[in-house]
This record gives structure tokens, C-alpha cells and sequence, in this order.
């Protein structure tokens, strides 16, 4: 047992809807978009008391992982310049590459590890690991670990 105070990641579609709404809501009053937590809630539907009860337990991923160490795993085409064009990205992000991991293609296919320091970077990792994700030759993307 965890005793209530373990960390999981959670893809968004499984939350229940007044988790997504509480993020919501969070975004409005950082972005300014409301200006008040009373504007906030009604602007995605919600209660008051609903906001206040998970506010400090629901976080996007990209304010989770800022300042810390990110690994990810990929499955990416055997081709030349596809790896380059993800380390490219990472450090065009201000990532700082720790560790890098490759193994021997196998049918035309590598398994590649990633570990990175996300404190210095000046996008949300959440939108670096998008378009890393959407690059040509990257079959699969995966978050491993965050420290």
C-alpha cells in the first residue's frame, strides 16, 4: 500500500470528467483566460466545492515533470538522421540529454531509451514528446520514468 500518497499517470481519456474540468479550470486562471475561481468553474461546468476538493491532487503532465529527469522509450524506424531529428528536438526545447540508449535494429526496427533534465526547458515536455511522437520513422513513444 501506498498510504494515499503514490503518483500515477494517467492517460486522459480513462479520468472521470470533473478531474479533466478541475485541469481545466486551472489552465483558465494561469492563462488568464478567468480571472476569478468562481468565473473559472462555471466557465467548464462545475461546482465550486468540486474545484476546491482536487485542485491540489490533478496536475497536466507537463507541470508534473518540469525540473525533473525524463525517460522515455521509443520504437523508431532504422533510417538515417531519425534519432538526430528527436535529440534535435529535445534540445531545441532546452532538454538536456543525460542518457541515450540504443539497441541493434531488429527488422528495421531500434529500441531507443532517452533520459533527460527538463528544468531548463522552455516548453511543456508534454508538447516536446507530441511532436516527437508525430516525426517520421517514430513508430512508438512511451514515458518510462520521471524522477
Amino acid at each position: 500500500m501506498t498510504g494515499g500518497k503514490g503518483f500515477y499517470i494517467v492517460k486522459e481519456e480513462i479520468l472521470p470528467e470533473i478531474l479533466k474540468k478541475t485541469v481545466k479550470a486551472k489552465e483558465l486562471l494561469k492563462n488568464g483566460a478567468a480571472k476569478t475561481i468562481n468565473e473559472a468553474t462555471k466557465m467548464v461546468g462545475m461546482s465550486r466545492s468540486a474545484f476546491y476538493k482536487y485542485k491540489d491532487y490533478v496536475f497536466p503532465f507537463y507541470e508534473a515533470s518540469m525540473g525533473k529527469i525524463i525517460t522515455i522509450a521509443l520504437i523508431l524506424e532504422h533510417k538515417p538522421g531519425v534519432l538526430s531529428s528527436i535529440l534535435d528536438e529535445i534540445a531545441k526545447a532546452h532538454g538536456n540529454i543525460l542518457t541515450i540508449n540504443q539497441n541493434i535494429p531488429l527488422q528495421g526496427l531500434a529500441n531507443v531509451t532517452i533520459s533527460f533534465d527538463t528544468s531548463q526547458m522552455t516548453r511543456n515536455v508534454e508538447e516536446v514528446l507530441e511532436i516527437v511522437e508525430k516525426k517520421p520513422g517514430v513508430a512508438k513513444i512511451e514515458v518510462l520514468a520521471q524522477e
